[in-house]
């Protein structure tokens, strides 16, 4: 029987900034306790630089577009119960509250919160701030009361799931921008905080680890507005005809694309490969323009157990994604194949490629199977944001949340119908089951041997280069040499490293502006840049040990989202403002807020971003930061918000009237030694923690930030 205690010992070298012990454990299996899957020998950025400079030596000698959709800003309207209507294709928010007009560009005015180790969610004044739903919650009607003490899976399946991660608002139609749906990502468990008691995974009751089972998932809640306030509560006043829970213990999913029905996906259970049971560690995600939720499948493999007895073939394969090929058990398993067979890869070796996809939920159909697309290929997603290009064309970008792993962008075969019809929705419904998968492959402009891991400028002022999309896979087309279609899409990873990828500082959310078109990537940061014989330094890339991580800008040329080449720019490298590799796009250092490990992005109406952190190594409380990204105020980072101890802000969803501002409050009090009975934290209600989603409003009911 593994120590479980001696698991929680604080980890040496790991990239999580000051995330704790606990939460690496938990959340992603101790991914940065372990090497890198990533073993591929692609030329670190250095080295392709060198190359393009004497490429562009040689030529010498011889002689915003498209509106960018589906994000917070965007408006969102459903044609009838169970048609959502497509957003709208300017950045006027307009289906939550009344008169809006959206925000003057970079205009930020709150009151910076300070950096804090407080118990409490901490914002500026002149704001209110509530919660509106906690681990426990009823959701499904009917569903019991939370008792910790009396709790089993089936109550669960109809409660507010653990550990909430990704947040959307889709406003409800004919209701005037004041009922919405709440679409909420459970990303995974920490027994430890769930359970009196608890000693061992060993020791839980197969009761217990159904209950955990159907704690992951999403739920979809229905909210309605306070009055007239940026305020939002659950809907308990009348039937609940959309509230729904989806679990990784009973939901089913439909498998579309190339990959589906395919021999990989193929199982005893499920003889034809199409149909999935529950979905995994969904972290971030988006909102569509035909009003769906995108969620990314994440750290997935920590749930699987038996991998040393799969064929000498697989192996290769599993330990690309974090499965271990040397042990029954995993000294980070979580045991769940005493629940489920399925989770033994010794009796079901397919079942963990049925995992790692992104899934489309519409929440406005609560009876319909969740889609899981893999023409968008698989590897550790921490979600996809998708945008409509100048040809009609749906475009999703995505981040492979895994040190030294890559980005990606998916276009799609079909066009989007800008139509709030049965029809139109009906097609728009198919976009993301085919079409084209990219891989990021990013140069420098600057002479290489000016990046020398320490964060110091080159002489030109700016992180930036040129950048370009390999293409991987179209339909049933591969473009990677021995990969067939079915192997690229489900060992996507494999594939971008065949290709050359660019090794990135762990990719996460990926979002896009409203307003300029441009994409934003939070690289969240990477102890082992260049420790070692890990990838070296690189201008995209450019600090050894890297703790605080950085955010990515994207320029697609020619403001086409389908092309082919972009250039690229890193506006802001996180840290303490006073140290100096720091850089917040040139703004004075003096007047903006310490930040450290960037998760998630978002944008307000005024084209401001939001960012998240998850694993602040500054010793101080994660947050909500905004900054403008255009004009003289590009780079003035200020922080909006704190979460409380041992928490992690997941989200952001600025409403398209920017009177309401959501955060996910996940794993607080997750901190090694704390249990239910000893909790580090008793957020929000005392007694013990419980992670849950916030809403902050200005008092006045002004828009938010500014």
């Amino acid at each position: 029987m593994p120590d479980f205690n001696r698991r929680l010992l604080p980890l040496l070298g790991h990239s999580g900034g000051s995330r704790d012990a606990m939460t690496c454990l938990y959340r992603c299996g101790n991914a940065c306790d372990h090497p890198a899957p990533n073993e591929s020998d692609n030329p670190y950025l250095g080295d392709v630089v060198n190359a393009e400079m004497t490429r562009r030596g040689v030529v010498r000698a011889g002689a915003v577009g498209a509106m960018v959709l589906g994000f917070g800003g965007s408006a969102l309207a459903a044609a009838s119960p169970a048609m959502a209507a497509p957003v709208e294709t300017a950045p006027l928010g307009g289906a939550l509250g009344h008169g809006h007009r959206p925000q003057k560009a970079g205009r930020l005015t709150f009151e910076t919160v300070a950096p804090n180790t407080l118990d409490q969610v901490t914002i500026p004044a002149g704001y209110r701030s509530s919660v509106v739903i906690r681990w426990g919650d009823p959701v499904v009607p009917g569903a019991p009361a939370f008792d910790v003490d009396n709790q089993t899976a089936a109550a669960q399946a109809r409660q507010f799931g653990y550990n909430n991660d990704f947040v959307g608002v889709i406003p409800i139609p004919g209701c005037g921008g004041d009922r919405a749906l709440l679409v909420v990502n459970h990303e995974y468990t920490n027994e430890n905080l769930m359970f009196r008691g608890f000693t061992t995974l060993d020791a839980l009751s197969v009761e217990q680890l159904k209950i955990a089972i159907a704690a992951h998932g999403l739920s979809v809640v229905e909210i309605e507005r306070v009055g007239r306030t940026g305020e939002w509560k659950p809907v308990k006043s009348r039937k609940l005809r959309y509230n729904r829970r989806i679990t990784a213990l009973a939901t089913e999913f439909q498998l579309t694309g190339p990959v589906a029905g395919s021999a990989v996906v193929k199982t005893a259970a499920d003889p034809s490969g199409r149909i999935v049971i529950g979905t995994l560690n969904n972290c971030a995600g988006g909102v569509t323009p035909w009003g769906t939720v995108l969620s990314g499948e994440e750290n997935f493999n920590q749930y699987f157990v038996g991998g040393d007895a799969v064929a000498a073939d697989v192996k290769p394969k599993l330990n690309r994604y974090g499965i271990s090929t040397t042990a029954r058990y995993p000294s980070d398993s979580r045991k769940w194949d005493r629940a489920q067979e399925r989770f033994d890869l010794a009796k079901h070796p397919n079942e963990a490629n049925r995992f790692g996809w992104i899934v489309e939920v519409d929440p406005f159909d609560p009876e319909g199977r969740p889609r899981k697309h893999t023409a968008m290929g698989r590897f550790k997603h921490e979600g996809a944001n998708v945008i409509v290009a100048k040809n009609g064309k749906v475009v999703a970008y995505m981040g492979d949340d895994e040190r030294f792993d890559y980005l990606y962008k998916f276009v799609s075969d079909k066009k989007y119908i800008d139509s709030d019809s049965p029809w139109a929705r009906k097609h728009n419904l198919t976009l993301l089951e085919s079409g084209t998968l990219y891989v990021a492959k990013v140069t420098g402009d600057s002479d290489p041997a000016e990046i020398d891991g320490t964060g110091k400028l080159p002489t030109d002022g700016k992180f930036d280069g040129k950048g370009q999309w390999i293409k991987l896979v179209s339909g049933n087309t591969s473009f990677v040499p021995g990969m067939t279609a079915v192997d690229v899409l489900t060992f996507t990873r494999l594939a971008g490293d065949a290709v050359g990828a660019t090794k990135m500082d762990r990719p996460e959310d990926v979002q896009p502006s409203l307003r300029t078109g441009k994409i934003y990537a939070a690289m969240t940061n990477n102890t082992n840049r260049g420790v070692g014989a890990n990838a070296k330094p690189d201008e995209a890339n450019p600090r050894n040990a890297n703790k605080h991580g950085h955010i990515f800008e994207i320029t697609e040329d020619r403001g086409d989202h389908t092309g082919l080449t972009f250039t690229w720019q890193l506006p802001i490298v996180c840290g303490d403002p006073a140290a100096a590799d720091t850089y917040f796009g040139g703004y004075d250092k003096t007047a903006v807020s310490p930040i450290s490990c960037p998760d998630n992005v978002a944008f307000d109406s005024a084209g401001n971003l939001w960012i998240s952190t998850d694993g602040n190594a500054l010793g101080s409380n994660d947050g909500l930061f905004a900054t403008p990204i255009e004009g003289k105020e590009r780079g003035h980072l200020r922080q909006f918000l704190t979460v409380p101890k041992g928490a992690e802000t997941c989200g952001p969803f600025v409403t398209s009237d920017d009177r309401s501002v959501f955060v996910a409050v996940q794993h607080p009090g997750e901190i090694t030694g704390a249990s239910i009975d000893k909790p580090a934290s008793v957020w929000p209600d005392g007694g013990f923690a419980k992670p849950g989603v916030v809403v902050t409003w200005r008092k006045d009911g002004g828009p938010i930030g500014s």
